[in-house]
């Protein structure tokens, strides 16, 4: 059985990575892949319960080293229970963050040694690394905004200061530079459709895969 591809989101709050991996799950599905759609930190039973740890609560509820330790669990939960079953099976897997916002919101966000989270990556996912990583990038007032308006208690990240979050910009900017082959930075400040048809662009051309946006796009 060939082996499923995988497909990952990036970039700060309120970018529309949700949003855009539900519309691209339906053109594979459109395609004629099984696509699973998950997202992290959680994506597996026990990853879910360690998200509640790390999303809910004060902005200085845990260091940034303790967020990575808690992260890397959930990653390895994840992966064991949903990403690795899913591409061994020869689905599509499209992940809402992954692996790179560690580097960017633990390591460009706060600070923490790339060596201590790159050992950390190693335990976690092994030789596991995305086909495809599509960072979604827009000004930090504009995505601040937009996330903060959203309900829930899910909102620890979102009270960070903005110059964190301009640090986790620079730092998802930077990961793109430092592997083009992987990674694409696309425009998030346009309307969905159009970023949408962006991201569809960018999935066909990177993957070599006959992809059309969805209808009505």
């Amino acid at each position: 059985m060939t082996r499923g591809r995988f497909i990952t989101f990036e970039g700060g709050e309120g970018a529309g990575k949700s949003t855009q991996i539900a519309l691209l799950a339906r053109a594979l599905e459109a395609a004629g892949h099984t696509v699973v759609v998950t997202r992290e930190p959680g994506g597996a039973p026990g990853a879910e319960e360690i998200r509640k740890l790390i999303v809910e609560g004060a902005p200085e509820r845990w260091d940034g080293l303790t967020e990575a330790l808690l992260l890397s669990a959930a990653r390895r939960e994840h992966v064991m229970r949903t990403i690795e079953p899913a591409l061994a099976a020869g689905h599509w897997v499209a992940c809402d963050r992954f692996a790179d916002s560690t580097l960017a919101y633990q390591g460009y966000g706060h600070g923490i040694d790339r060596a201590a989270l790159e050992a950390l990556r190693c335990l976690a996912v092994g030789a596991l690394t995305p086909d495809l990583t599509l960072i979604l990038d827009l000004p930090v007032t504009v995505g601040l905004a937009r996330a903060r308006a959203r309900p829930g208690r899910e909102q620890r990240f979102e009270a960070m200061d903005t110059a964190f979050h301009e640090r986790l910009r620079q730092g998802f900017l930077a990961i793109a530079a430092a592997e083009p082959g992987r990674c694409a930075v696309l425009d998030a400040t346009s309307a969905i459709v159009d970023v949408h048809r962006a991201v569809v662009a960018a999935a066909a051309a990177r993957l070599s895969i006959a992809l059309v946006p969805i209808a009505g796009s």
